[in-house]
């Protein structure tokens, strides 16, 4: 058998990536559960079952459309994101990371 099929493969694991909880305005948007009147956090968003975990980052894309302006914050937004929930009349906060 070849040398290079004999030998275990490994590969590269990135100890500083930094994992996202990912949302869509679209889900945001068609959710009942979310008072879009009041800032929209991650904790509001774990609490309507947007997101399944509220530990880590959240990121915000902008797959859907928006048609009320809210106020979200998170740490990272999408370009198309942001310029749809600016386009509404909203506020995109982005927290420190």
């Amino acid at each position: 058998m070849p040398l290079h099929m004999r030998l275990p493969k490994r590969g590269f694991t990135n100890i500083f990536r930094k994992e996202f909880v990912i949302v869509n305005l679209g889900d945001i948007a068609k959710s009942e559960k979310l008072d879009k009147s009041q800032q929209i956090t991650q904790e509001a968003l774990l609490a309507a079952g947007l997101i399944a975990k509220g530990d880590g980052r959240l990121k915000v894309l902008g797959n859907g459309e928006i048609s009320e302006a809210i106020k979200i914050e998170a740490h990272k937004f999408s370009a198309s994101a942001a310029a749809k929930i600016n386009a509404a009349g909203g506020k995109a906060i982005q927290l420190e990371s």
